[in-house]
């Protein structure tokens, strides 16, 4: 059985919408001969999307929960810092009886969400060890995770996203299919080319991203000197555009791997 997006079928429809005018315009598609198919996923692949995709709906709730919290208790005067202590911080003075800018009812209500932050915590806590339990037992995910950049979220989001990396002619495809080529604006036989297409996976897209971060991170604390392509890059774009051409290279490699079959191999100037 073949599958085709539903968005690729779209243009091919001719007037208003039936199951009639839905039949016409899928047999106009099938027989196009540059239609792109859908690979069609394993139990096992698609049971991995389930266990990212639950990681992810947590941290969203997770994140939602944390900014309630903050919002509640600004209203009543009561701030701290961004991050990880600052949160912490607020907790510890919204829990503390002393202080009396909160009332009892506010106090309530945030002693709630709290019990409902620390429970979504200790679950995606659960789910990473479950996403490192299948990375470590599936042979791509592990070959994927030599490649810098990309971790067992990567690698395991990797091998369960993409049912057949041979059905993209090149790893500028696989690139471009998670988003990360420029978007283009082309007329005239002049190329412009804009910021990238975003299109794709989004949660791919941000997992490279986050990957590639991590890496220019490492590279400004122990020195760019064995990474001269990053080097180059980093001395003429900010970080963060920088990011985006180090994780497009990235899925690049990582494509090359899965389609191979081979293990990732340091260049000449990292192994120096």
């Amino acid at each position: 059985m073949r599958l085709i997006p539903p968005a690729y079928v779209r243009p091919y429809v001719k007037r208003q919408k039936n199951d009639c005018t839905d039949a016409e315009a899928i047999c106009e598609a099938v027989a196009r001969p540059n239609m792109r198919f859908v690979p069609t996923k394993t139990i096992e692949q698609q049971s991995g999307l389930v266990l990212h995709r639950t990681r992810s709906l947590l941290i969203r709730q997770q994140t939602s929960v944390i900014n309630a919290i903050r919002g509640h208790l600004a209203e009543f005067g009561i701030v701290a810092p961004v991050g990880r202590n600052g949160l912490e911080k607020l907790l510890s003075m919204a829990a503390s009886e002393d202080d009396t800018r909160l009332p009892e009812i506010v106090r309530a209500s945030i002693e709630a969400l709290t019990l409902q932050l620390r429970a979504l915590k200790a679950q995606i806590l659960e789910f990473d060890r479950k996403i490192l339990q299948w990375h470590r037992s599936n042979e791509l995910s592990k070959r994927l995770d030599d490649i810098p950049g990309v971790g067992p979220a990567l690698a395991t989001a990797l091998v369960a996203s993409i049912a057949d990396p041979k059905s993209f002619r090149s790893g500028r495809d696989f690139s471009a299919w998670i988003g990360l080529v420029p978007k283009q604006h082309s007329s005239g036989g002049k190329p412009r080319l804009g910021g990238i297409t975003k299109q794709g996976d989004r949660y791919l897209r941000s997992l490279f991203t986050i990957g590639a971060l991590a890496v220019i991170r490492y590279a400004k604390i122990h020195g760019t000197q064995h990474r001269p392509w990053l080097a180059a890059l980093l001395a003429r774009r900010p970080t963060k555009v920088a990011a985006i051409a180090l994780a497009n290279k990235i899925a690049r490699m990582a494509w090359a791997l899965m389609v191979k079959g081979e293990r990732y191999r340091e260049p000449a100037a990292l192994a120096a």
